[in-house]
């Protein structure tokens, strides 16, 4: 790695500590200037809203000056920066992997690595989870994980957790891709946002996966909290009738994060350390933006290396919380002029790990770990947890006479 000779490390603190104190400037101007704003009549409001925006020696205009200022000031240092890559594509990325540079590889994936499995993603016209959800007559697509429908209609989501619940779904060479960095040992950790759990299915050790979103590797009752065994789950989703707790007769759901939810604590312990000592970052299959998943592409150090395996171009990031973190507006992907260290591959996530894994030199072994994957039967295998639910059930009734 080259030296630093301009500083720019300290240079970015600097302007995220200044950015920090405009905002709060900024802030603390908007909060005190408003209860005089009220009191005027929407004619004084209108001047003063357009004297404010013409004037650059305002209160106001001096710190957006400040702050546009700030941004060039990071925009000039990475123009000026050395490529971190010998070229942006999977040429480029192969190449660093190679260089034995990539030691602690993060790996972010969405609903993209998974439909090539059978899975629909969410958001695509005409094919998405989302346009499909309308035989099922909901108010909006999205009420099917909303926690407050969950409670009045359980029986929608139950109805469509079958086609989603994991087992019923083999894992793509995406996927395995992904355990075979981890059996190399270079993968840090793999940030999904799918419950489907092919990953684990894929082989990846659960302790190297953080499902950002949840998955149905677990299940709680939602009124007294008691874990629920998996197996009854499984045996309600087949049968389409809701699960109910044993002890308080409430609704059980599986542990995928519904809309209004908090996300898992393990996703905010582990990415703080994770990003931090991320040397390769790699995107696969995700449109970038539901937050706080989408900020996360922009928690890399400066001079780490970060592709993008997508069918479309997407930027990720934080925006000003980015500048806030200390990481400039570079924590977008920045596929233009001033790019130093972002590649992108525009195509099919399998077409794209397959390119990949051929520059690597490791097409043979991803081929083998795709051809090794078990065969499972979901059907039979839900119909024997349900056997055993109900074998359990029964011991139990007997155990109380």
């Amino acid at each position: 790695m080259s030296e630093d000779p301009k500083g720019e490390s300290a240079v970015l603190r600097d302007t995220a500590v200044e950015a920090r104190k405009a905002a709060t400037e900024h802030d603390s101007a908007m909060a005190s200037r408003t209860g005089a704003a009220q009191a005027n009549t929407s004619g004084v409001q209108a001047q003063q809203q357009q004297k404010d925006e013409d004037s650059d020696d305002g209160e106001d205009g001096s710190i957006i000056q400040r702050l546009k200022r700030i941004l060039h000031l990071d925009n000039e240092l990475r123009a000026g920066r050395a490529p971190l890559l010998d070229s942006f594509d999977l040429q480029g990325i192969a190449s660093y992997i190679q260089s034995g540079k990539a030691k602690r590889i993060i790996v972010m994936c969405g609903a993209g690595i998974s439909v090539n499995a059978g899975i629909p993603d969410f958001r695509s016209p005409g094919t998405g989870l989302y346009d499909n959800l309308s035989k099922y007559n909901l108010p909006r697509p999205e009420a099917v994980f909303e926690l407050s429908y969950f409670r009045k209609r359980p029986k929608a989501f139950y109805t469509l957790a079958k086609e989603l619940f994991p087992g019923a779904f083999k894992p793509t060479p995406t996927h395995c891709f992904i355990n075979l960095l981890a059996k190399k040992g270079l993968l840090q950790r793999c940030y999904t946002q799918n419950i489907d759990s092919l990953e684990r299915q894929a082989g990846v050790d659960p302790d190297l996966i953080v499902a950002a979103h949840g998955n149905f590797d677990g299940a709680h009752c939602i009124d007294c909290g008691r874990e629920r065994p998996i197996d009854q789950v499984k045996a309600a989703v087949l049968s389409g009738k809701p699960c109910r707790c044993s002890t308080c007769n409430g609704l059980v759901k599986p542990d995928i994060v519904f809309f209004g939810e908090g996300l898992p604590e393990r996703f905010f312990r582990l990415t703080a350390s994770d990003f931090d000592d991320c040397d390769l970052l790699i995107v696969l299959g995700t449109s970038l933006v539901v937050q706080p998943f989408a900020s996360l592409v922009g928690q890399v150090g400066e001079n780490t290396p970060r592709a993008l395996i997508n069918k479309e171009k997407v930027t990720g990031g934080g925006g000003f919380s980015g500048l806030l973190s200390g990481r400039g507006s570079s924590s977008s992907f920045n596929f233009g002029d001033s790019n130093c260290r972002d590649a992108l591959f525009l195509g099919d996530c399998d077409e794209g790990i397959w390119q990949l894994s051929r520059l690597l030199g490791w097409e043979t072994e991803l081929k083998g770990l795709v051809d090794d994957l078990p065969v499972v039967d979901w059907e039979a295998d839900v119909k024997d947890s349900a056997k055993a639910v109900a074998a359990e059930e029964s011991s139990d009734k007997k155990a109380s006479l």
